[in-house]
């Protein structure tokens, strides 16, 4: 099923006492295409969710982007879940940790991208004709990273602006690492083509 419907759902509300096995019987619903089992699951685990994305991003904004991101992940995969390995609350806590330490790795790679480009900039006015040139070739690198895939984009950012290696951005994506070449590779072909005759 395309779509997932946690963008709905009213404010979470604290899951009662005793809820575990109650959440295993609804993720078994859920697995089986149950969007009403899944709005009740998501209203259980939501404080845990968003309290978990809170603790590590201390952005109450991104936290509650990756809390939404994390119900799709749950939406997406349930059939995955293994309730012999943990419970669903903490199946849902583990995504939440590892998707709100993405973002932060993500945010300081952006950052630390930025910086060096300002520290390479020339200073602006210096060359009028090359800071147009620089500027304008800035613009059609931006729309040809646009025209990748969002997986295709998120590794080549990773490899090429955040400087990790294809092994650290397997680790940071939890992706086997020949998904990680593969999608660099076809992302790179993209940008060849998005950049190559146009002006």
């Amino acid at each position: 099923m395309a779509d997932v419907p946690v963008a709905r759902r009213p404010a979470p509300t604290v899951a009662p006492v005793g809820a575990a096995d109650g959440d295993a019987g609804l993720m078994a619903q859920v697995c089986r295409g149950d969007e009403q089992a899944f709005a009740r699951l998501y209203d259980r685990l939501a404080p845990t969710v968003v309290g978990v994305a809170r603790r590590v991003l201390r952005n109450p904004a991104q936290a509650d982007e990756v809390a939404q991101e994390v119900f799709v992940e749950l939406w997406r995969t349930a059939r995955t879940f293994d309730r012999d390995r943990a419970s669903v609350g903490a199946w849902a806590a583990m995504i939440a940790h590892r998707r709100a330490v993405d973002r932060v790795r993500s945010e300081s790679s952006r950052q630390r991208r930025d910086e060096r480009v300002g520290l390479l900039d020339p200073v602006v006015g210096a060359d009028p004709a090359g800071d147009v040139i620089d500027d304008f070739d800035r613009r059609r690198v931006g729309r040809a990273l646009g025209s990748l895939t969002e997986l295709q984009r998120q590794v080549v950012e990773l490899a090429y602006y955040g400087g990790h290696t294809h092994t650290e951005i397997a680790d940071l994506l939890d992706v086997p690492l020949g998904t990680v070449k593969t999608r660099v590779r076809d992302g790179l072909i993209r940008l060849r083509d998005a950049l190559g005759d146009h002006p």
